[in-house]
């Protein structure tokens, strides 16, 4: 299992861009390559706004992610949030979690197969059916619980190489209390469950690497809580 950091995000990810950033130039990169070091999931500046922010709904109005692979669609009018810009690697990711009580923990734990877990994946767009994706790499599961009620980013021993267009998704065997609620109906996420298990989310549906599934579920009002740091490369 990775190293995982905790502190506050803007601290933390300003340490860890300059430490990947500095090794990723160093051994990856041929004499004269720049690369880009960019936050996939995270809107830039020059966007307008959403309300409300990206607070996780636990412990009020407490929902979570549920055995399966998600990534967000849109954020308000705007798409491919999670897509890659181009080429490159991802080297860390974020997840912004809930703080749910005794109960809700027992509850989860209880009905959704065991105690909060997620890793960050890389889906690959397939020209055929629609929505499919093939899962071409995930990083290994972290425990959550120790982060409750906090934002945690977790470099990856092991990076994903990712292509540009590929889908940064965060795959839940377990749950996750990373969902935000309460924004506009453009605002949506899809999920790896079958198109009759959309309302059934305690069906085990989390995507298995090598496989192509169509991400028929979607879901409106709501924002996953996740993001991916990418270091590209032209």
């Amino acid at each position: 299992m990775p190293k995982m950091l905790r502190s506050r995000p803007n601290l933390l990810h300003k340490s860890l861009v300059a430490l990947l950033a500095g090794v990723a130039l160093t051994l990856a990169l041929p004499i004269g390559a720049l690369a880009t070091l960019s936050e996939v999931g995270v809107l830039p500046a020059t966007t307008p706004p959403t309300t409300p922010p990206t607070t996780p709904s636990c412990p009020t109005s407490c929902l979570a992610v549920t055995r399966t692979t998600g990534y967000q669609v849109k954020v308000g009018k705007t798409r491919n949030v999670v897509a890659a810009p181009r080429n490159g690697t991802v080297v860390a990711w974020t997840i912004s979690l809930g703080k749910p009580n005794a109960t809700q923990i027992k509850y989860f734990n209880t009905n959704e197969g065991g105690t909060a877990s997620a890793a960050i994946a890389v889906l690959a767009p397939q020209p055929k059916p629609n929505l499919a994706y093939k899962l071409v790499a995930q990083g290994p599961l972290v425990q959550l619980q120790p982060y409750f009620g906090k934002t945690a980013q977790f470099p990856l021993a092991t990076t994903l190489q990712v292509k540009k267009g590929d889908v940064i998704a965060l795959a839940v065997p377990t749950w996750a209390p990373a969902l935000a609620l309460g924004f506009t109906n453009e605002t949506s996420w899809r999920a790896s469950r079958v198109r009759s298990q959309c309302t059934n989310t305690s069906v085990q549906s989390m995507q298995q690497l090598g496989t192509s599934v169509q991400y028929y579920c979607l879901y409106r009002e709501a924002r996953l809580t996740y993001s991916a740091t990418l270091i590209s490369t032209p």
